[in-house]
């Protein structure tokens, strides 16, 4: 993990023209150590399970390519079983060091600074017990000296958390940190630019899979970060802010670039002046791809939806242990007839995926979308059509950012469209990402020349219910807009609906379900997101009543026959 703060990156900036002009007359050489010798060091208290800043360690293994140091509080605390155990899995790691992560990675990036600010070409790895999420990380301020950096160990290091030493985590933990090293060598020293974070740790994400870490993957680093992908799929993959669905997005993208176009495509963009997405677009071009960071980008957030070779090679995983992988999108339920129109309105930041799937309704359907006037938009679309084959297209956008495009026999033919916007800036400028607002629409009409017929019946009854509403509500001396007059929900009611008196019924109903249902408890008449998000919860509360029967585990905020059923019984009118 690469954690430098602003302030620490721009110390280190003002202070590298001097370390530069000093360092060749220095007097820096390697010290003569033995097993068993004390050091202290310099520790990240973000990272210390104890938030410690320094700490005692004593050195157990010096191995060819490293020294092994450990956190002496903590092994002290050990019983001799304990210690033995993690003397042999230190010199597992040790071996696993030399003979596998040290020259794989080498020959694919180049090597770290050799032999470094300390004279020495072994690397130090410290152990010390980390916050439970931390496999370890990587100090950028330890390759200057103290001159610089008053706080640096002054050697080629990274560290470990003690608590996964002894499992197979600490092999992919350690093939991570070392690119760190690697990236800061072939990068600031060598070439004078520093990095993209996201895209230095997206290379050090690949790491275990380039040391055959992640072939099993049962209790891989790869598996690890799969879940947190489909936590957060929608994390921005430029934006860095050091947190789990950051390390989810980065490795599931990095394990797409690779996939298809092979490892040459980091080592190339690493060994060059160019940073973040300008050194990949650099490395895809010099090695004979026609497609840019944003083509890949773009089939990359169709290949993680629909995951299938067959519908296109770019849209799929080729990684077997990545082949059933596919993200939920967004529900979207149209009214089963007649005519209906959903409108969603939201907003994203740069590079960031947004799936969302319409179903429902029949006939012919319109898709509308508008984006920011002032952002360009990419927006893919999928048709899946009753026999599960998908087509894939793209929505064709005028200077305004808008477009829309037809679907016909929708509900029949065709059964489902996916949509999936992203805005794609070349060269993000900010750190943390502005978000921008975008809105898409759907209406669909039935096929049907009996459809304004159809319509004008559905008016008389609409308006059949509310007076028999307003008749209930005086009965009970109340105003139409009261919470008593509600016996029973009678219409089919879906998101983008509004002033509606059975709305109004369904959010006191919601309401009356606890906070954990609808903790907002709005009356309003208008069937917004929050309502939606409270439909969706109490569909998952009565799931084998409401969504087993019809073959789903997750609500879909549209309130249908089963989930009208389940309200009337509990209401007591049905």
């Amino acid at each position: 993990m690469n954690n430098m703060s602003v302030m620490l990156k721009q110390k280190i900036i003002l202070s590298a023209v001097l370390f530069f002009l000093l360092f060749p007359f220095a007097t820096i050489c390697a010290q003569s150590v033995g097993l068993g010798q004390k050091a202290n060091f310099f520790i990240d208290p973000n990272y210390d399970l104890s938030q410690r800043d320094r700490i005692s360690a004593i050195l157990q293994r010096a191995g060819n390519n490293a020294y092994f140091y450990v956190d002496e509080q903590w092994w002290n605390s050990l019983t001799q079983e304990e210690k033995d155990k993690m003397n042999e899995s230190l010199k597992n790691l040790d071996q696993e060091f030399y003979s596998k992560i040290y020259p794989v990675l080498i020959s694919t990036f180049g090597l770290e600074w050799r032999p470094g600010i300390d004279n020495d070409t072994r690397i130090t790895i410290l152990i010390h017990p980390m916050q439970e999420d931390a496999g370890g990380y990587f100090a950028e301020k330890d390759e200057y000296p103290r001159l610089a950096i008053t706080n640096s160990n002054e050697r080629e290091m990274v560290y470990l958390n003690s608590k996964y030493i002894d499992t197979a985590y600490s092999k992919s933990f350690l093939a991570h940190e070392f690119t760190h090293l690697i990236t800061f060598n072939q990068k600031d020293k060598t070439r004078g630019v520093s990095e993209d974070a996201w895209l230095n740790e997206a290379r050090a994400e690949y790491a275990p899979t380039l040391s055959s870490y992640d072939l099993t993957y049962d209790d891989s680093n790869l598996q690890r970060r799969v879940k947190k992908f489909l936590e957060k799929p929608g994390d921005p993959l430029t934006e860095w802010q050091n947190i789990s669905s950051d390390y989810g997005v980065i490795n599931l993208f990095i394990q797409y670039l690779v996939d298809h176009y092979g490892v040459k495509i980091l080592s190339d963009s690493l060994q060059s002046t160019n940073i973040g997405i300008q050194s990949l677009d650099y490395a895809l071009k010099k090695n004979n791809f026609k497609e840019d960071f944003s083509q890949v980008f773009t089939d990359w957030t169709i290949a993680v939806l629909i995951n299938d070779c067959s519908v296109g090679i770019k849209y799929c995983y080729l990684n077997q242990n990545l082949k059933n992988l596919r993200i939920v999108p967004q529900i979207n339920v149209l009214p089963s007839g007649g005519r209906s129109t959903l409108t969603i309105t939201n907003a994203t930041k740069n590079w960031a995926g947004n799936w969302y799937k319409i179903i429902g309704g029949k006939g012919l359907l319109k898709l509308k979308f508008a984006g920011n006037k002032n952002i360009s938009f990419k927006v893919p679309y999928i048709i899946k059509n009753s026999n599960g084959a998908y087509t894939v297209g793209f929505l064709t956008l005028d200077t305004s950012h808008q477009g829309e495009i037809p679907v016909e026999d929708f509900g029949t033919e065709n059964n489902a469209l996916f949509l999936i916007p992203t805005i794609q800036n070349k060269d993000p400028e900010f750190s943390s990402e502005p978000f921008y607002s975008f809105s898409w629409s759907v209406s669909v009409a039935e096929n049907s020349d009996n459809t304004d017929e159809i319509n004008r019946l559905l008016a008389i009854i609409d308006s059949l219910k509310k007076q028999i509403a307003a008749i209930i509500a005086q009965k009970n001396g109340q105003s139409g807009a009261g919470s008593n007059y509600c016996l029973q929900i009678n219409s089919n009611l879906s998101f983008g609906m509004q002033n509606s008196n059975e709305i109004r019924c369904l959010q006191e109903f919601l309401k009356k379900q606890g906070a954990d249902i609808y903790p907002e408890g709005f009356v309003t008449g208008n069937f917004g997101n929050l309502t939606r998000l409270a439909v969706i919860k109490f569909q998952e509360r009565y799931a084998p009543e409401i969504l087993a029967p019809i073959g789903l585990s997750n609500g879909t905020g549209y309130v249908g026959e089963r989930t009208k059923q389940k309200i009337n019984q509990i209401l007591g009118g049905g």
